[in-house]
């Protein structure tokens, strides 16, 4: 006799609509939001401290008018400006490819992110492998690169700056093996004083030893402390430490926090490395599911 279907027959319209739900609640939640905006927010910060670094190296480089004169340019590699350029271009693009590519969920841009990320690690790892083995290489170049350093002190703002910064802020030296090597510099040559240099057989004023009652510093406390005849105590004016011992010995002390550093940095670009593989994987098998 027809009649109302079983009370069983409902069962596969409910196993239906609760199967579509399910499917409709793994759709939706296949993208990780916590993972894109992670990687999002990260790089938003890159990104701006990388355009804020390069617009620090245009700018030395406009004000000491670089680009209307590129002979300056004896040792481009050893210019401050330069260097910030290159640093800020790199860490823009970076910055650029994750900040973007997990905003928009563009797997070509978060696979340009992570193989960034992957090659500047493996030059950081070699690198360092480099310079653990080849210490006595690294240490001649350091000696060049300073030797050329002091050659041209007065004629690049960023070199002074940078060198005065390791002399008095960081090292507290001076020179490369002891205040000496200011001979190399033309300004402090000995020989200058027959030109009327008044900086001859001196040393620049980073070189010299904080004063405790010292409120301005006197950028003329340098001057004739390398002449035979010189009255003062020379050992308590200047520091005779010469740079690179120092910054050996610098290192020797630090080294643990050199290393935490080091480790550190390189966590952060393999975890960097790990969410953007996990969320291109999570952008595929949402295309998939969508055909």
């Amino acid at each position: 006799m027809p009649g109302h279907p079983a009370g069983g027959s409902a069962h596969p319209s409910t196993h239906s609509g609760h199967h579509k739900r399910r499917r409709r609640v793994r759709d939706t939640s296949e993208v990780s939001c916590c993972l894109k905006y992670v990687i999002f927010g990260f790089n938003v910060i890159f990104w701006l401290l990388g355009l804020g670094i390069l617009a620090i190296g245009v700018w030395a480089w406009t004000e000491k008018d670089t680009f209307n004169n590129l002979s300056r340019l004896t040792n481009i590699a050893l210019d401050p400006a330069f260097i910030f350029i290159w640093a800020g271009a790199v860490t823009f693009i970076i910055g650029f490819t994750g900040c973007v590519g997990a905003l928009r969920e563009n797997t070509a841009l978060l696979a340009s992110y992570a193989i960034f990320l992957a090659v500047l690690l493996l030059i950081e790892m070699t690198c360092g492998i480099l310079g653990f083995i080849f210490k006595d290489w690294i240490k001649s170049q350091a000696k060049s690169g300073f030797q050329a350093f002091i050659v041209s002190y007065r004629d690049d703002p960023d070199q002074q700056n940078l060198i005065d910064w390791i002399q008095e802020g960081w090292l507290q030296c001076c020179g490369i093996e002891g205040p000496q090597d200011w001979d190399k510099n033309i300004y402090f040559n000995c020989s200058s004083a027959v030109v009327g240099s008044r900086e001859a057989c001196g040393v620049p004023f980073s070189c010299c030893k904080p004063k405790d009652d010292e409120i301005i510093k006197n950028k003329q406390c340098g001057y004739d402390v390398r002449k035979a005849g010189y009255t003062g105590d020379v050992i308590k004016i200047i520091n005779e430490k010469g740079c690179l011992p120092a910054g050996e010995e610098w290192l020797e002390n630090n080294l643990l926090l050199v290393a935490g550093v080091a480790v550190g940095i390189a966590f952060l670009q393999i975890l960097g490395i790990c969410f953007a593989q996990n969320l291109r994987a999570d952008i595929f098998a949402q295309k998939a599911k969508w055909g």
